[in-house]
């Protein structure tokens, strides 16, 4: 089916209308509603969820199910000063911010100053690391912060919505054309960290929950309803080594899974 819609012109066609914003809008208040909640039992079964980690409720809708929360001891936090931890459960891919700050994602070159559309703030990034986080509907919605700090206001970039399924961003530029939202995280280990969620096709909301402030570790930082969707970590130069056990999967740009409150990197400047 994604392959009829991201490489045929009639199915490029069909695009048009499936990533038009106010669809997944519309379909998101119909997953807020109470008839929404007969999804459940056939979302749990086709995506095989184990409900064990979950706090179980009677949940008012399907999303509020989407959203719901985990037990704390399912997703322990490194609270060792130097671990960058992982924000979200998700699908990790990491990519150098090469020579004229271009984030290289499979064949699509990003731009960050197109990302951002922010030239001073994408030339902060060069010779750092661009880490996406991929999350599929399957897995848990909810993101926290990476480590201590203030963070600033939140930024939103209007756009499309795109899947942001592997057969998408390797046909358009998705992380620079869907909707999405970041912020700047002046974190205490790890310099000024732009964080940034991407919406994705029937994704209904990015819901962040504080503007200006300062944060803890682990905190959660807000959710996303119905959807796969995408975190985006922009790291500036010498800040972060990553995980020593991931760095040929990474080089070969594999996909690693990972869980909130993972550590997936240190400070350098921590650790001798």
């Amino acid at each position: 089916m994604l392959t009829c819609l991201y490489h045929t012109c009639i199915g490029r066609f069909i695009l048009k209308f499936l990533t038009w914003p106010p669809l997944s809008r519309l379909v998101g208040r119909f997953l807020d509603t109470r008839l929404s909640r007969r999804l459940i039992p056939g979302f749990i079964r086709r995506n095989h969820l184990s409900m064990d980690d979950f706090i179980v409720e009677d949940w008012p809708s399907f999303n509020a199910f989407f959203t719901r929360k985990i037990r704390p001891e399912a997703r322990p936090v490194d609270f060792s000063p130097e671990a960058l931890i992982s924000p979200c459960d998700g699908l990790l891919r990491v990519y150098p911010v090469r020579e004229g700050v271009v984030v290289p994602v499979k064949d699509v070159p990003y731009s960050l100053d197109a990302l951002l559309r922010n030239r001073a703030l994408a030339k902060a990034y060069e010779g750092g690391m661009c880490l996406v986080f991929r999350l599929t509907p399957s897995h848990y919605h909810r993101y926290v912060y990476p480590d201590e700090g203030y963070k600033s206001r939140n930024v939103f970039l209007p756009g499309v919505l795109h899947t942001v399924q592997p057969i998408a961003t390797e046909a358009v530029p998705v992380y620079r054309e869907n909707c999405r939202e970041y912020t700047l995280l002046h974190t205490e280990h790890f310099g000024t960290i732009t964080f940034m969620e991407v919406g994705a096709m029937m994704v209904g909301r990015i819901c962040n929950y504080q503007e200006e402030g300062h944060f803890r570790k682990g905190e959660e930082k807000g959710r996303f309803e119905f959807g796969g969707s995408t975190i985006v970590l922009l790291v500036q130069k010498d800040k972060v080594k990553l995980r020593s056990d991931w760095k040929e999967s990474l080089m070969q740009e594999q996909e690693v899974p990972v869980h909130m409150g993972e550590r997936v990197g240190h400070a350098i400047n921590l650790v001798k």
